[in-house]
């Protein structure tokens, strides 16, 4: 097969193209480096590297007629600052649209697309959250231009699978408390931790489902989700184990902010009937190749689309 992705240098889409290009597909990459890394998908054979902007129309328009890929896996994404509103929509939804108007021009088989599970708000009505629940993006930037793209989406007509995601963690993650804890950790600082509860999912798992879903497994709108919530107390906690660090360094803990949700929980439901059951990779384990990818790579990121994130 042929498939195109963007973002392909991030956590996410790396998983995804490395998967592909074991198994003998061509794999067209366009990334900005935002936040992703080259050396995460280096260059190699049956793979392009084209480090540029999908919110440049004309680009998108003309790799995807010239490469005329079976797929088009939609993993770029703006999340960096909280405040910068114009880059997220350039990059979350004016990218995305581009992406989606070039798959109807081309007349593309498949478009797999992953929307955060903030379209729901931080303060969502059931636990676990259905898919028949309202969708309500109004807590920030990244949430209401993600939502945008996947309403685009489901007006195109096009053949989709759209994956509204657990918080997405493991080796390359640059967002949300895994890194910021490893850099903390290692850099003798204290780090705080809320009362929250989260799914953490590993994005080789995830990556694994992506393939199928390209493959022709699924349509419209799935929860990647394990169906457990745990304490953010115990990433934390599984992140010194990983690190080796004694004597234990405590951290402080604290009350949830006004933009924080109590817990975000997908009810995967739909995704098991549709995909079969599914093997999640143990806290543990993940935290271990986190740690030892960070010890290799470094750190870059930390990112958080949530305002009251401590950045220091």
């Amino acid at each position: 097969m042929r498939v195109l992705i963007s973002g392909g240098s991030g956590q996410i889409g790396s998983h995804v193209a490395e998967l592909l290009l074991a198994r003998g597909d061509e794999v067209v990459n366009i990334d900005n480096l935002a936040t992703g890394r080259p050396e995460h998908l280096p260059d190699q054979p049956r793979l392009t590297n084209v480090y540029d902007t999908i919110a440049d129309k004309a680009l998108v328009d003309r790799w995807t007629s010239d490469f005329r890929p079976d797929a088009i896996v939609h993993c770029a994404a703006s999340y960096k600052d909280p405040n910068d509103w114009y880059n997220d929509s350039l990059t979350n939804a004016v990218g995305g649209a581009n992406l989606i108007a070039a798959a109807k021009t081309n007349k593309i088989k498949r478009f797999i697309y992953f929307q955060t599970a903030l379209c729901y708000g931080v303060k969502p009505l059931e636990q676990p959250i259905t898919l028949n629940h309202p969708i309500n993006p109004d807590n920030s930037s990244y949430s209401i231009t993600k939502t945008t793209t996947e309403e685009f989406l489901r007006l195109s007509g096009i053949d989709y699978v759209t994956f509204r995601l657990a918080n997405v963690i493991g080796p390359r993650c640059v967002s949300g408390p895994l890194p910021i804890f490893f850099q903390r950790l290692t850099g003798g600082k204290q780090c705080f931790v809320t009362k929250a509860r989260r799914d953490f999912v590993f994005n080789g798992d995830l990556a694994a489902q992506v393939v199928r879903a390209i493959d022709g497994v699924g349509s419209g709108a799935y929860h990647f989700s394990s169906g457990k919530d745990i304490a953010i107390i115990d990433l934390y906690n599984a992140m010194v184990e990983a690190i080796g660090l004694k004597p234990y360094p405590q951290p402080e803990v604290r009350e949830l902010s006004p933009d924080d949700a109590p817990s975000i929980l997908l009810d995967p439901s739909r995704t098991f009937k549709d995909f079969g059951e599914m093997k999640f990779t143990p806290l543990s384990e993940l935290c271990r190749m986190s740690v030892e990818y960070y010890q290799k790579f470094g750190v870059q990121g930390g990112y958080t689309h949530l305002k009251h994130a401590e950045k220091k």
